[in-house]
């Protein structure tokens, strides 16, 4: 049902811009006001919704005029969950705001004027996660549903067919809904405490045609399990792994400590760059596997490596960008702190046989300051830090270190921007790549290539 604003005092305004969280800018003589869904070149009503640190946001009540970017999206709920806002944008607009995005983020924290090449998009840029996790709840009628959190909130929006998910992920949910119901499975509640299954996790891959299938239960007894395993195996034959992951903490994590699997391997294999990588529940790997090539190809080329080059990995995960490297080099240093990545990449490097590469458990600052100390020279340091960025005392371990190339790979323009201006006293900036890893939504990821801006003799 169409919501009725007649009682509500409406705001007349145009949209000037896009925010760097994507909403629109929109002005009504000196007032801004920050609305969802709305894009530059539109005008029309708005609902004027809350005030937050001095900044105003609404909702679209009525558009008068559109951008020429405005499509019709695919899904219908896109506006409602949030997941990917930009899904009613011409793709190409997508595109040019987030090359924008970048730029601004230069001018605006490092204060630097930078032109960075064309953000790099997809030929088809739906139905790429490999990695898909949803809640579930139950409606009146008893029947189970999944979806999304509502953006801020712990509200389930179902969701029927997701646009961004593997297609094979719509079919594993349909049928867990199916069986849920006839095996009387419980959805967990939040608020109450109490309920059985919290969330679905699907990981699939796309060279090997394998798919996992996590159920993250809130207690570990789960009554019929070998059944409904084989039930959903059934229905679902593509399935090659299913894993229970316990998770009785109240918390936002997904996955807790204790998993065991009731199908397959515990694992899927998957290619990247032409190297195979075995993926667990907690593994990290890129969501978009199609994008990711193009992510670490751009890096590497960046990298201008060549057969004599030492390179260190740096927040390294399971050892993707550093095993891609080691056909081009001499030798691959891998940090992370992570012990299961770790663990994950050194079984990846002998399945790979990937004999020049080494994987170390510790601290990437301090791993870097302890080889300057013993001045130990490395040529390419390969950096892939969380969405927060590096702190100081990493930067700084790496212009001690000082190698001759740093290839950052950013997910958060803001961040890397800051972590560029700090280096940038001993560092010049000679590339920016902007790549979509995640369409439809206002994120992007870039790779960015530094040069020592004078080499010890």
């Amino acid at each position: 049902m169409k919501k009725d604003y007649s009682k509500t005092s409406l705001v007349h305004v145009s949209c000037v811009d896009l925010s760097y969280e994507g909403k629109g800018v929109c002005k009504n003589g000196k007032d801004v006001y920050f609305v969802p869904g709305m894009f530059p070149g539109e005008e029309g009503d708005i609902v004027f919704d809350y005030a937050r640190n001095g900044s105003k946001f609404g909702k679209i009540a009525k558009l008068d005029k559109t951008s020429p970017g405005r499509i019709q999206p695919r899904c219908k709920i896109c506006s409602s969950c949030g997941g990917c806002a930009f899904q009613q944008y011409d793709y190409s607009y997508q595109l040019a705001y987030k090359t924008k995005k970048v730029q601004e983020q230069f001018k605006k924290i490092a204060k630097m004027d930078v032109n960075p090449f064309p953000c790099l998009g997809m030929e088809n840029p739906y139905f790429y996660r490999n990695k898909i996790q949803m809640p579930f709840g139950k409606d009146n009628r008893g029947n189970l549903y999944c979806g999304f959190y509502k953006e801020g909130t712990h509200v389930i929006v179902p969701v029927d067919t997701c646009y961004i998910e593997d297609e094979r992920a719509k079919t594993i949910l349909d049928a867990i809904k199916k069986l849920g119901k006839s095996f009387k499975i419980e959805p967990y509640k939040e608020d109450e405490g109490r309920g059985f299954l919290r969330h679905v996790l699907i990981r699939t891959s796309k060279h090997k045609e394998q798919v996992m299938v996590v159920l993250v239960t809130y207690k570990d007894v789960f009554p019929s399990r070998n059944n409904f395993v084989k039930a959903l195996i059934k229905e679902c034959p593509f399935i090659t792994t299913v894993i229970q992951n316990v998770n009785s903490r109240h918390t936002n994590v997904i996955l807790g400590e204790f998993e065991r699997v009731l199908y397959g391997p515990g694992f899927i294999e998957d290619v990247l760059c032409g190297i195979s990588f075995k993926i667990s529940a907690k593994s990290f790997y890129q969501v978009n596997p199609i994008m990711t090539e193009t992510l670490y190809q751009k890096a590497i080329e960046a990298a201008k490596l060549t057969k004599e080059d030492i390179v260190f990995d740096a927040y390294s995960g399971i050892g993707t960008i550093g095993m891609c490297a080691a056909k081009s080099c001499k030798q691959v240093i891998s940090v992370e702190i992570v012990k299961e990545a770790v663990l994950d990449a050194r079984k990846n490097a002998k399945f790979n046989q990937v004999d020049n590469i080494s994987f170390y458990c510790d601290d990437a600052s301090a791993f870097m300051v302890n080889m300057a100390n013993k001045k130990q020279h490395v040529d390419v340091v390969f950096m892939d830090p969380p969405r927060k960025g590096s702190d100081q005392r990493f930067l700084d371990a790496l212009c001690r270190l000082s190698p001759d190339r740093v290839v950052y790979v950013s997910c958060d323009p803001s961040t890397l921007a800051r972590d560029v201006a700090y280096l940038n006293k001993k560092y010049r900036l000679e590339s920016v790549q902007p790549v979509d890893m995640f369409p439809h939504t206002m994120h992007v990821e870039t790779v960015a290539s530094l040069e020592l801006k004078q080499k010890a003799r």
